[in-house]
């Protein structure tokens, strides 16, 4: 399919990258709480909505945790220091439809439903001009220490946000439709 056959969300798809390096400029809250939103209306099991974010867009107090966060072993990830904004994804997880069901089922329904939510918010985000990049990469314990995060939430990830002055080509080969995917058997 070519881009001029592409639907409006195909071509959000294309286009998305994850953006290590950003402007300095500041992100409108508007548009953080426009991705906020995306993210909030994404289906969750049993609809228990597990996700919280905590946005960290005041310079100062983004400064002084990223010097925590990414230190030591952690300092791969000092390029999230250009960030205007980082997102800490957390999660509540709710008793019946993700501790009983990871039980029974042995599938980790907590983290397919912040990922749901989570691409939600970089795809809006894709849509309103922003670059996002998933971190893993972080360290949690500092995190929690930092902002003093009761241990009812667990730390999924980072979020790195902002606007960026040229996005990457896509450098990573992907494989092919063919070999990712069948219809009514399974494949090689």
């Amino acid at each position: 399919m070519n881009e001029q056959e592409q639907t409006p969300l195909q071509k959000i798809i294309h286009s998305r990258r994850s953006i290590r390096r950003f402007l300095d400029k500041p992100v409108e809250r508007e548009k953080i709480r426009t991705c906020l939103e995306a993210a909030r209306l994404a289906p969750s099991a049993e609809n228990a909505q597990p996700w919280r974010f905590l946005v960290v867009d005041d310079p100062d107090t983004k400064s002084a945790f990223a010097r925590s966060a990414f230190s030591g072993l952690y300092s791969q990830s000092k390029w999230a220091f250009e960030a205007p904004v980082l997102i800490m994804i957390l999660s509540r997880p709710s008793v019946v439809a993700h501790q009983i069901g990871q039980r029974l089922q042995k599938i980790d329904f907590q983290a397919i439903d912040l990922g749901i939510a989570g691409e939600h918010l970089v795809l809006q985000a894709e849509e309103l001009g922003l670059g996002t990049c998933w971190m893993g990469w972080f360290d949690p314990q500092k995190a929690r220490r930092f902002f003093k995060i009761p241990r009812k939430y667990k730390i999924a990830s980072l979020l790195a946000m902002g606007y960026y002055e040229k996005k990457p080509g896509r450098v990573r080969k992907l494989k092919p439709l063919e070999e990712i995917a069948w219809f009514n058997k399974i494949g090689e």
